[in-house]
């Protein structure tokens, strides 16, 4: 279990010196500055330049067409649809299906929140849920990845013109991956929360889906960077095991069924599959932070002491965030910004930031506060840090850019993004083939397609950014980053 920090008085000043930094950064004024919603339609839009399969009727991203047509015809299925996950042309199903928990756990806690909007993001999920209910139509078996990554990466061409390898790869009871199996029933289990009262019929077929690839994932134990790791990994392997990912389908089926099942799993793998582990991480590998946060808000309205330790361990997690504390593994740039060792970091802090503002909100309506040591971490002292996170990402830093490209006076412009930074079709309707994209690639010219939306990796430790595509760790967008990104915006939009 992870000790709390103890804040000594010197402690509590460096909080409110921090905090009174981050302000003292600020190139607008906190809360006043920005039009969240703007920003909300524009990370939702995101969505649909990330598309793969026939696009429909009402695409609004205009310089997309239809791609990857055939995915899935070597092995007899129509694998069409989803998305991809960043500026290559793969169907990644480990991150794809964490986008879509993100996703579902932002209209849960915040769609009242989206006005217009709402329709749009619930059509983001329906696009990621069609496909996953598609790769798991198969009992015992998911498909998990489309495209051969190093081949890919061997080219720059726009998805419309993909002559690479598409390899299908899947999981199976000879060849287990818990960790991506459980991540997809969460995915559906929390997609069918949202349906239930749009469309009830869809909702129940998530959920059974949801319990059978649980099911799959539970019996079949293993880590799916062990059976697939020449094809999944460096991009996705799995680096902290899959035990958080069953701890975490468990709790989104518990929450979407309400069966005793997932009750009695979760308190009884508690410890085995180390819920108190790594505390602060949370992205498409670690699960570990939001699980201890959603299973909290059932604490926090008195109805399951039982999950009282969930509830220390998320305590802990905000303990250990805090700024102006030293920090073993999270960091805050000068100007203010979360940050972790690693690539694409702004992943960090929209997941970050998503947590501690549905912590927040948990909290608010237990009236309720988080001890730290000397120091009482508040509601109100959470939904701060997580706007201060949201704002720099919109402007609010020393560079005085916005990290959401289309968004603002001042954004990336040359974004590692095959799609963007490729003529469109229509622009440029002859076969654009492997190679033929370096030129593009390698170009000091602004991408022609604005990927309005899109939040790319961002700065480095010290606020600085080099707006080029082969700097892909800071220029690159993920449908992960903006997943958790959409909930943020629901709720500022509405509470500036």
């Amino acid at each position: 279990m992870a000790r709390k920090p103890l804040i000594t008085f010197l402690g509590n000043f460096r909080v409110a010196a921090f905090l009174l930094l981050l302000l003292l950064t600020s190139r607008q004024v906190i809360g006043g500055g920005h039009d969240y919603h703007d920003a909300l339609r524009k990370s939702i839009l995101f969505f649909e330049g990330q598309r793969s399969g026939k696009l429909p009727p009402d695409q609004r991203v205009k310089w997309r067409r239809d791609s990857a047509l055939h995915d899935g015809s070597s092995v007899g299925r129509d694998l069409t649809g989803g998305y991809y996950d960043a500026g290559d042309n793969i169907k990644f199903g480990f991150p794809m299906a964490f986008t879509t928990t993100l996703l579902s756990w932002s209209i849960i806690d915040f769609g009242r929140n989206m006005g217009p909007e709402l329709k749009n993001a619930v059509k983001a999920v329906k696009w990621a849920t069609d496909y996953l209910l598609k790769v798991t139509a198969v009992p015992n078996v998911v498909y998990v990845q489309l495209g051969d990554a190093y081949s890919d990466h061997n080219c720059w061409e726009r998805p419309e013109d993909m002559d690479t390898l598409r390899t299908v790869y899947k999981i199976d009871g000879s060849h287990p991956g818990s960790d991506v199996a459980g991540e997809t029933a969460a995915a559906l289990a929390a997609a069918s929360i949202v349906f239930r009262s749009r469309d009830p019929a869809y909702s129940r077929l998530l959920l059974n889906r949801a319990v059978r690839v649980f099911d799959f994932a539970d019996s079949h134990r293993g880590a799916y960077s062990g059976s697939l790791h020449s094809a999944v990994c460096p991009f996705y392997c799995d680096v902290n095991g899959y035990q958080d990912e069953l701890l975490w389908g468990a709790v989104w089926l518990h929450k979407a069924s309400r069966r005793r099942r997932y009750r009695e799993y979760i308190v009884k793998n508690e410890v085995i599959l180390h819920a108190g582990d790594t505390i602060n991480e949370f992205g498409w590998d670690n699960k570990h932070a939001g699980i201890n946060v959603l299973i909290s808000k059932e604490v926090l309205m008195g109805r399951a002491e039982y999950f009282e330790s969930f509830k220390h361990n998320a305590d802990g997690f905000i303990c250990s965030i805090l700024p102006g504390i030293s920090h073993s593994q999270v960091q805050y740039s000068p100007g203010g910004l979360i940050f972790k060792a690693g690539g694409s970091n702004m992943q960090h802090v929209t997941s970050l930031s998503f947590l501690f503002l549905a912590y927040s909100n948990y909290l608010s309506h237990a009236n309720k506060a988080v001890p730290c040591g000397e120091k009482t971490a508040s509601p109100a002292l959470l939904k701060q840090l997580a706007k201060r996170q949201v704002d720099y990402i919109l402007g609010d830093n020393p560079l005085r850019m916005s990290y959401m490209v289309g968004y603002g006076a001042r954004y990336p412009q040359r974004i590692h993004h095959r799609g963007s930074s490729l003529p469109s079709v229509r622009a440029h309707p002859a076969r654009i083939r492997c190679k033929e994209g370096s030129r593009y690639f390698l170009s000091p010219n602004a991408n022609p397609n604005v990927h309005v939306g899109a939040v790319v990796g961002g700065p480095n430790v010290t606020d600085a950014f080099p707006d080029s595509r082969p700097f892909f760790q800071e220029s690159e967008p993920t449908t992960y980053i903006n997943a958790p990104l959409v909930g943020l915006l629901a709720y500022f939009s509405a509470h500036p």
